[in-house]
């Protein structure tokens, strides 16, 4: 078993860095699923979803949701899903942190959750030039 992986994101972004991401690495060794959020989408619904899509993913090793901006509709949305203590959240995913998480499928959630935030703090940096 493995722990379960969520982006919950502004429209299709999440979908977007999950495709490059699988597409770098050649797969996804981690159950994963994506949940778009629109500014047309019913919130009661999406709400429902995610719960329904935690349920599938939680294999027993809980589940770890990133999502893309803290204080929004996507992370509101996941952070009601923390209330069953089965789900760590993350926010301000990128492409760095979702490599992380999907590079280390054997680790426990509190230590993968861990990785993905080093992995979101040492994936950005200035570029300058040399």
């Amino acid at each position: 078993m493995s722990v379960g992986l969520l982006l919950v994101t502004h429209n299709d972004l999440g979908a977007a860095l999950l495709e490059t991401a699988t597409k770098m690495l050649a797969g996804c060794p981690l159950p994963t699923k994506t949940l778009g959020v629109s500014e047309a989408s019913d919130l009661d619904l999406l709400i429902l979803q995610s719960q329904r899509i935690v349920e599938r993913l939680d294999q027993g090793d809980r589940v770890l949701v990133l999502t893309d901006m803290y204080g929004s509709t996507p992370a509101n949305i996941a952070t009601r899903l923390q209330r069953k203590n089965r789900v760590a959240v993350v926010a301000g995913v990128n492409l760095p942190m979702l490599v992380r998480a999907l590079n280390y499928p054997h680790l426990d959630l509190p230590t993968l959750t861990e990785r993905v935030l080093s992995g979101g703090r040492d994936g950005v940096m200035e570029c300058t030039p040399r």
